[in-house]
């Protein structure tokens, strides 16, 4: 099976081919019914070769499909690499993607461009599963580049909204600012080594200077900073909820945003080597975590709650990532894909009911009409705030863990950003599903559960939220940590956990009971008290101000590189542009023209002239001939 890789990435191209350029004539039903099927045959192939992988004993497997590139000492094979990390991510991408495809059949039923979505989905799945199979950081970065494409085309998919178009812009401009980094980082990487492949490169790490493994690190973490939306590069993935829901949910929960992720675990080596690159990964992962909670604590749009808490989660697993403690972080990433993707397909299901409404301040009372959804919701907040045995509580308990072992005051942070969690996400589902209804007369009799095409996903991925936890259990309970052992050969330098039992039980027990307070404020907060978010233009305190127009980030970004940049741009059009360029260009025209003017008026038809003319010419040769 693991030979037959080529088929994973190529279904999902099959489909986008199809829709492409059948899809207004096939029909929607058809068309959701294509690229549902084959990301559903590429989810089948990958657990496979999954399966094939673990029974096997060689962990790796290179598949050579052809010579791409060759010229002089470049040279780059296409070619993919299965091994525990990438079939896992296989997995996650395919079935995640699969669930996705199914909300999104009830969900754009009505839509006018349905062929046109589902064959961007298509070819965003294609091209994040180029980027985990690929084995050198060339594929990995067309698959880079190509999702950034297609978030681009799925963030602005209602192209007539111009807010829409801002957003996919600025997405796209944003990425584009990272990606510069990761393509110097792999230039420097070809220059040290002669080789993008990982197994060359990886290899010779050791060969090299130290300072030049920190800057290769570091030029590779600004391109994970803006693709898994860090500091400062984070403000693109609030406003890319102007996409249709499942678009968040696919972006937000188990593909683009996690591409930073599984690329930094790819190139452990080199942050294994690096401290400076390592302890910069995870202050910024910190900070990130953090800032973006605080930021979710007094947002109103059920959407954007969920995209500050995805920036905040990220940050959670860059800690994880800067503290080595690689099989952590992707053990959260994967819980995350779980809990996150079933809380945005659950809030769109929410807006489905609403008519379109994603302000919470406008919902309340709706446990009772969209049963399914509440009880689903419920379980995915229930495990993004780390709760036991919902699998957020394994898989943040682990980070926190390792992190207390690194530094306690990361440990400090990290666990405040967790309480803010459970806060923000409590006070979503209590504001949504408690209390009376906020809305409208006619948006409470239009109330209504979503169809079985957008429920079935939710449930099945709020089982998997509840199990989830069981792929890390803690080792100090004398159990298999499944995660960890699986990407073993995956990690360079290993880290082995030196806490003792008693301070494990006891970091656990402070998570969860800081999760469990958290949670008892919010319910006084919005259950007994029955508190109101103010209403929009109501005087807020100075700092909750600050807080809701998150930070005034954004208008600081466009006051001091934004706008001076376009004084900039101005400037040189007139005086660069027009003055030097254009100048020069037609001054060499009107030359001509005026020389041609000239020469014009010799040209009178008289016989004589032009012998006269050919007798100088004649004198003048020869005279040149002699002189010469």
């Amino acid at each position: 099976m693991i030979k037959l890789i080529g088929l994973v990435p190529l279904f999902p191209l099959i489909g986008f081919l199809i829709n492409g350029f059948f899809g207004k004539k096939i029909g929607k039903s058809v068309s959701g019914i294509i690229a549902s099927v084959s990301i559903l045959a590429s989810f089948i192939l990958s657990v496979l070769i999954f399966v094939e992988l673990n029974g096997s004993e060689e962990k790796s497997h290179i598949v050579n499909l052809f010579s791409w590139i060759n010229s002089g000492n470049l040279k780059i094979p296409f070619e993919f690499l299965v091994d525990p990390l990438s079939s896992l991510f296989l997995l996650i991408i395919t079935g995640i993607g699969f669930l996705i495809h199914i909300y999104s059949i009830g969900y754009m039923s009505h839509d006018e461009g349905f062929a046109r979505f589902f064959t961007y989905l298509n070819l965003f799945v294609f091209f994040m599963l180029l980027l985990v199979l690929g084995n050198n950081y060339l594929i990995m970065f067309v698959g880079w580049e190509g999702v950034g494409l297609c978030s681009y085309l799925l963030i602005g998919f209602w192209f007539k909204n111009n807010a829409y178009n801002n957003a996919a812009r600025k997405a796209f401009v944003m990425n584009r600012i990272g990606d510069l980094g990761f393509l110097l980082g792999i230039i420097l990487v070809f220059i040290t080594f002669g080789s993008i492949s990982y197994n060359e490169v990886f290899l010779k790490a050791g060969t090299a200077s130290t300072g030049v493994i920190t800057t290769i690190a570091l030029l590779l973490f600004v391109g994970a900073m803006g693709k898994s939306a860090q500091i400062p590069l984070y403000t693109w993935l609030p406003d890319a909820m102007a996409g249709p829901t499942p678009v968040s949910a696919l972006i937000h929960a188990a593909t683009m945003v996690t591409a930073g992720i599984y690329m930094i675990v790819r190139s452990n080596v080199f942050y294994s080597i690096s401290e400076v690159a390592s302890e910069t990964v995870a202050i910024v992962g910190v900070v990130t975590a953090l800032f973006a909670a605080t930021i979710g604590l007094f947002q109103n749009d059920i959407k954007k709650i969920l995209a500050y808490s995805t920036v905040s989660q990220l940050g959670l697993m860059f800690l994880a990532l800067g503290v080595g403690a690689y099989s952590s972080a992707v053990f959260h990433v994967t819980t995350h894909a779980f809990f996150k993707a079933l809380l945005f397909l659950g809030a769109g299901s929410v807006i489905h009911a609403m008519g379109g409404e994603q302000d919470i301040r406008k919902m309340g009372g709706l446990s009772g009409k969209i049963k399914i959804t509440f009880m689903t919701m419920l379980m995915g907040t229930i495990a993004i705030s780390g709760l036991p045995p919902f699998s957020g509580f394994f898989s943040k308990d682990e980070i926190l863990a390792h992190t207390y072992e690194h530094s306690p005051l990361l440990w400090m942070f990290g666990m405040i950003a967790s309480m803010l969690t459970a806060f923000y996400m409590f006070r979503l589902l209590f504001l949504t599903f408690f209390g009376k209804f906020r809305g409208t007369h006619e948006q409470e009799h239009h109330l209504h559960e979503s169809p079985s095409s957008m429920t079935f996903p939710l449930i099945v991925l709020a089982i998997l939220s509840v199990v989830g936890g069981l792929l890390g259990l803690p080792e100090f309970w004398h159990m298999p940590n499944w995660m960890s052992n699986n990407l073993e050969s995956i990690i360079v330098r290993k880290n082995p956990s030196t806490l003792n039992h008693e301070t494990e039980w006891m970091l656990m027990g402070i998570a969860v009971l800081a999760a469990a307070v958290t949670i008892y404020v919010a319910y006084i907060i919005y259950r007994q008290k029955k508190t109101i978010p103010l209403k929009e233009g109501d005087k807020m305190p100075g700092l909750q101000t600050v807080i809701y127009n998150k930070y005034y980030v954004d208008e600081f970004y466009d006051a001091v590189i934004r706008k001076p940049l376009d004084v900039l741009s101005v400037a040189f059009h007139k005086f660069f542009d027009i003055q030097i360029i254009d100048g020069l260009v037609n001054g060499v025209g009107s030359t001509v023209k005026t020389v041609g003017s000239g020469i014009r008026l010799l040209q009178q038809g008289n016989i004589g002239f032009y012998i006269i003319s050919m007798v100088i010419g004649i004198v003048f040769i020869i005279l040149l001939t002699f002189l010469i």
